[in-house]
């Protein structure tokens, strides 16, 4: 059996999350590394007003990714595979050993930088509940235009989707929604939209940084969830981390493959329980999911090590 790291997406931030990772080396160290790339302290991005900010979060997010999933490789319970969803996959490349941390915290600076100056208001994404792909699209296709842009963005679980554009297409489409069934239409704290064509340039910028930096082959199975499939060969990850932030993502599908490759415990890096609880709702057979926040260092190694 294999164990699977994930690591969530924007969204999945909250105040003060870099200062209840564990009091280890491990987070230390990890908070050091940020803070010297960066040329700040690390630790001020979690406070409310700076999640405010993309660029807060998403590097908030590979922190706290990188410094939980560190600390229980130190303590043994290391996993065989990882996946992350959207920025979620950097700091699964890093545990990979893809790329090296210092340079994930530049360029998802850099990537975070890229996605809210192009889009600084006035855009977004919406979680829609229960309507599949066949009944939303539909509904998009009613809506999308040059003047009001939107796009079925993520996939998450069979009933759980998400869309991304602007904000007056986001409520047409979740008006919508709401008409036909939906359970739920939620604005999300995302201020980006994310997943779909509106970021193309800005993906294409960033594949140019990626280019300039060093990777390696992945020493795990680092799973896309853009693709749905495991990728090795460092330079295709690569390209597909520069790519995922106008690429939809297919979270459920992704959780399919993990499963299929022999994946039966699934635990989510901070912050927050999304993942844990998609991983209930889609086909992950009958496997655990679990997830850091929450849960006492000691179970999470145990939990890891009796599912290898």
């Amino acid at each position: 059996m294999s164990v699977l790291f994930t690591f969530p997406g924007q969204g999945a931030q909250k105040p003060g999350m870099l200062h209840t990772l564990p009091a280890h080396a491990e987070t230390e160290r990890t908070l050091a590394e940020a803070s010297a790339a960066l040329g700040r302290d690390v630790l001020v991005l979690d406070a409310a007003d700076a999640l405010r900010s993309t660029v807060a979060v998403q590097l908030a997010l590979l922190v706290a990714g990188v410094a939980m999933a560190r600390v229980l490789a130190a303590h043994g319970a290391a996993p065989q595979m990882v996946a992350g969803l959207s920025i979620g996959a950097w700091p699964a490349a890093v545990m990979a050993g893809v790329l090296d941390f210092t340079d994930a915290v530049r360029l998802v600076e850099l990537r975070a930088r890229l996605m809210e100056d192009a889009y600084p208001t006035g855009y977004g994404m919406t979680a829609i509940g229960g309507l599949t792909r066949q009944q939303l699209e539909p509904l998009i296709a009613q809506v999308h235009g040059p003047d009001t842009p939107v796009y079925l963005a993520n996939l998450n679980a069979p009933r759980q989707l998400v869309i991304a554009g602007s904000a007056p297409a986001l409520d047409a489409v979740a008006t919508l929604a709401r008409a036909h069934g939906a359970h739920r239409a939620e604005r999300l704290a995302v201020p980006v939209p994310s997943h779909c064509p509106l970021l193309d340039e800005q993906a294409r910028l960033l594949a140019c940084a990626c280019d300039q930096v060093a990777r390696k082959r992945s020493r795990i199975t680092w799973i896309s969830s853009s693709a749905a499939r495991a990728l090795f060969d460092g330079d295709r990850i690569m390209a597909d981390l520069a790519a995922n932030m106008a690429r939809p993502v297919l979270w459920a599908d992704t959780l399919r493959h993990a499963w299929e490759r022999g994946a039966r415990a699934a635990l989510e890096m901070p912050s927050g329980s999304v993942l844990t609880r998609l991983a209930q709702e889609a086909d992950f057979g009958a496997g655990t999911a679990l997830c850091a926040d929450g849960n006492r260092l000691d179970a999470l190694v145990r939990a890891v090590q009796e599912a290898q």
